[in-house]
């Protein structure tokens, strides 16, 4: 075998055979791979009708007696070409095809029986270690995990009539170690005769090296990779040259019953055709991304690479270094935070597909070995997987070099013509980002300076559509966003200190000292470490005693606030860096009504924090779609589903949620997570709580339209305990009825779920089903005697004519809030006479929609611009207010309005 070269386009020959006799006037040599790849042409086995692509014969039973097939599970014409061409690319006599790689060495290692032993490498895929484990337990298989990249480690456990298998992988899945194939295969030939060498070649398929030409004795791929090449079927094959080994193979497969299917078998003919093109391309750009990396300072494993280790050893084996490496950061949580960054790369746990997947394996396809044993074979916990795809290789690494800035890896050092990547510091364990990389990664120029950021949050409040009280019984409750919001605007400061203002609870206002905090019971959270599941009580009580004025206990609310925000920005601190700033919070929410408030405050508040202590960044804006209206100054907007990750990536996401629940946490003792969910991802979610024999937790309504609504406060105060123990109290009084009623509201909620979440259902035969499960929820509701004369009130205004609208509490009832659902044809006269009646009775109506975005952040920007906005009144441009000072000035009815008009905010 001659030895690599790093020319790509340098052509070698192959001694397979040509699928047509040579000519006696003109000698034909033999085809060369890709050519021998690209046609699939059986001699005996052509097709009728001469079709160029070979036919699915999909098909289980074939007619006729002692013709060469019967059943598909024991053989078919497709599949038939399938491994004739597989042998063929393979160097092999023969060839299967099974369901997947895992059904490929599940049907080897049947081979063996009780008191075998095995040797395996200790850097094997995730699954075949699984597997290993499973026949060592259950099956009386005795198995040698040893390092392979030195021969002579195998030496102490072959034994002659007891070592059945040799399992190897060259290169090794993660850590790219080699194995000399044709020395070990000699030697435990020479030293225990009747062992078969099993060689797991998916990291480098048949194009760049054939284990079979080095005496493994049996060969297998997970076809799912490179031989498919588009991730679109999972397929194994196996291959050898013994024909003994082959009727037992035949035998096994035959037997279980996992031979692929014939569509599969079309699908995977079609993707070897492109396998030589596709691989010169995945491992050229993979030589590029490992040289960026090993550029950087990275420890990368590729054996490409002149420094790697095995790499004269691999070039005798293959023709090629595959597009599979990997790298280590020096820590877990900058790698977690590196993959997170990424856009182009997919996180995903396999690789061999035509698009670049970024993975880590000790959290993903390797989470199932356990992490001592990880740790005992050298399997980093902060390795990083690469699996380069036929994308543009220079948008490979320009898509990665900003998931290493984002992340903190990698800073920007000016050079003499422009600016270059360069590895940040580690010290003491932890992550240093310089100044340049704070800047960049939070799209800030170069020479802005990070004091001079603002942020504007905004989180909706909630409804809960069904499920009311019966949710504490284990009924799934419907929940949903609601378009009023609560905004958070944070303004930098210079002097040492952090304020805060409530507008909405008693306009409570207070700056506190931060060295004068009580920093000595803070335990801080690291960097991209969870809060554990437990409050820090020894820190709540030094803010309560220690950290607030003493006025303050007269506003419970704020009071209860005002502990949150302490609480979450100290143990976010990190770095030895205490921001000073002042946040401002407003709410077109009423507080208290039962509709969100507190959740979408924590929402936030979390956010906020999390953008100010540099736990979080935000991706650049695209382009603004359109441009802005002169006269509505509306820059558009960028909303994008909580799936999504061109605007706000899935992890800033889940971690803001993972605070505003732990802020909630201490708002509320034990919530649920239904608010501060809603709150942060938007749109409707149903929820069950634990313990009640259904299927428990939250799950969002995919496809959930957006509704008007009329929210009605009636200002009459709730005690939610009471009313809670007065429904536990009345089912234990009288079980069949209550359990009725339950089951009853059970009946609403799913159907309410099934017909929102129906694409199908027209828009007045959806509001039609609401309105009478509204109005039947809410009948339920008032037999538990949770409903109160002002609710009740409410719905006979609603309810009369002209109006005939359907209303029902929300929340926790006796008292708060009430929703009422306005169908698409109410007119805005009608709307307003109901909501001047019900003002007139003393309630607050608000006219708004449920169903819309989530947490939401303006982009960052220099607040001196503020004061020229054309949106601005004459008097306030005159008197340059700053944004702050606009913010806590507008009215409650124009607040919204004037938000959205600040720029393009990014939604979930």
């Amino acid at each position: 075998m001659s030895q690599v070269t790093q020319n790509q386009g340098l052509i070698r020959d192959y001694e397979l055979p040509t699928p047509e006799p040579e000519s006696p006037f003109r000698p034909r040599r033999p085809y060369r791979f890709g050519t021998l790849c690209a046609t699939v042409d059986n001699p005996d086995q052509k097709d009728q009708y001469g079709s160029s692509s070979v036919p699915i014969y999909q098909t289980a039973t074939f007619k006729g007696v002692d013709g060469q097939y019967d059943y598909t599970r024991s053989g078919n014409p497709t599949r038939s070409h399938l491994e004739h061409h597989i042998a063929k690319i393979s160097s092999a006599g023969h060839a299967f095809a099974v369901s997947s790689g895992m059904a490929a060495l599940d049907v080897i290692l049947r081979l063996l029986k009780p008191g075998d032993e095995v040797i395996a490498g200790d850097d094997l895929y995730g699954g075949t270690n699984r597997l290993l484990t499973y026949l060592k337990t259950h099956g009386g298989v005795v198995v040698h995990h040893v390092d392979t990249t030195n021969p002579v480690n195998l030496h102490a456990h072959i034994k002659e009539g007891k070592t059945a298998m040799v399992l190897l992988e060259s290169p090794t899945n993660p850590l790219l170690k080699i194995a000399d194939l044709a020395t070990i295969a000699a030697q435990v030939k020479e030293r225990a005769p009747d062992a078969l060498v099993v060689v797991d070649n998916t990291m480098m398929s048949p194009y760049l090296q054939r284990p079979l030409e080095y005496g493994a004795d049996i060969v297998y791929d997970s076809a799912t990779k490179y031989l498919s090449g588009h991730h679109d079927l999972m397929a194994g094959v196996v291959t050898c040259n013994r024909d003994d080994l082959a009727k037992q193979i035949s035998f096994i497969i035959n037997a279980i019953g996992n031979a692929l299917t014939p569509f599969d078998c079309f699908l995977l003919l079609r993707g070897v055709k492109t396998l030589a093109i596709r691989m010169d391309r995945q491992q050229t750009s993979a030589m590029a991304v490992a040289t960026m990396l090993d550029r950087l300072g990275f420890k990368v494993h590729y054996p490409g690479l002149t420094n790697h280790p095995g790499r004269e050893i691999h070039e005798r084996n293959a023709d090629g270094y595959g597009a599979v490496l990997s790298f280590t950061t020096g820590d877990k949580a900058l790698s977690e935070r590196i993959v997170g960054a990424t856009r182009l790369w997919g996180i995903s746990v396999s690789f061999g597909c035509v698009n670049s997947l970024i993975s880590m394996p000790c959290v993903m396809s390797h989470a199932s070995i356990d992490p001592a044993v990880r740790a005992e074979r050298g399997l980093p916990e902060d390795l990083i997987r690469l699996c380069v795809g036929i994308e543009d290789p220079a948008d490979l690494i320009d898509d990665l070099e900003h998931a290493l800035l984002e992340a903190g890896a990698v800073t920007v050092s000016a050079g003499a013509d422009q600016h270059h990547f360069v590895r940040a510091t580690i010290p003491h364990g932890g992550i240093t980002i310089s100044r340049a990389v704070e800047k960049l990664a939070y799209n800030e120029h170069p020479e802005r300076k990070r004091e001079n950021r603002e942020w504007f949050v905004s989180a909706p409040g909630k409804v809960i559509l069904f499920g009311e009280h019966a949710v504490v019984h284990g009924v799934t409750a419907i929940a949903a966003s609601v378009g009023l919001r609560c905004y958070g605007l944070s303004s930098p400061r210079h002097d040492g200190k952090v304020a805060l203002r409530f507008i909405d609870l008693g306009n409570f206002s207070h700056e506190w000292v931060l060295n004068d905090l009580p920093w000595d019971a803070v335990a801080s959270v690291g960097v991209g470490d969870p809060h554990p599941d437990a409050l820090d009580q020894r820190l709540i009580d030094a803010i309560q005693q220690r950290g607030l004025p003493p006025d303050i206990d007269q506003n419970k609310q704020a009071k209860a606030a005002a502990v949150a925000f302490l609480y979450l920005y100290m143990v976010m601190t990190h770095g030895g860096e205490r921001p000073s700033f002042g946040f401002t919070v407003r709410s077109t929410l009423p507080v208290g009504a039962g509709l969100g408030s507190s959740a979408s405050f924590s929402t936030c508040v979390a956010t906020a924090l999390l953008l100010l202590h540099q736990r979080i960044s935000l991706p650049s804006l695209p382009e603004p779609s359109r441009t802005p209206d002169a006269e509505t100054h509306d820059p558009g907007h960028v909303h994008i589903s909580h799936a999504g990750r061109r605007a706000l990536p899935r992890q800033v996401v889940e971690e803001v949620n993972h605070w505003a629940f732990v802020a909630e946490k201490i708002l509320h003792g034990n919530p649920s997570g239904v608010d501060n969910s809603v709150a942060v991802f938007g749109g409707a979610l149903a929820y069950t709580r634990p313990g009640f024999g259904r299927k428990s937790g939250m799950e969002p309504i995919q496809g959930f339209k957006s509704f008007r609504f009329l929210l009605t406060d009636s200002r009459v105060p709730r005690d939610t305990k009471k009313l809670v123990a007065g429904v536990a109290a009345k089912k234990l009084a009288e079980p069949a009825v209550v359990e009725h009623i339950l089951d009853s509201i059970q009946s609403i909620s799913n159907e309410a779920r099934r017909a929102l979440g129906d694409p199908e259902l027209p828009r007045d035969a959806l509001l039609s089903a609401l309105a009478a499960l509204i109005t039947e929820n809410h009948a339920h509701l008032v037999a538990l005697g949770v409903s109160h004369p002002a609710l009740e009130a409410i719905r006979a205004q609603t309810s009369a004519e002209p109006y005939g609208l359907s209303t029902k509490l929300t929340g926790a009832g006796g008292g708060g809030c009430s929703v009422t659902l306005i169908p698409d044809d109410v007119n805005d006269s009608v709307l307003a006479a109901l909501t001047e009646g019900l003002i007139s009775s003393g309630f607050h109506p608000y006219l708004t929609s449920v169903g819309g975005s989530g947490l939401g952040i303006l982009s960052p920007y220099d607040p001196a611009n503020y004061a020229l906005d054309t949106s601005l009144t004459l008097e306030e441009s005159d008197q340059r207010l700053s944004l702050r000072e606009v913010f806590e000035a507008k009215g409650v009815d124009e607040l919204t309005t004037w938000a959205e008009r600040r720029g393009r905010w990014l939604y979930v």
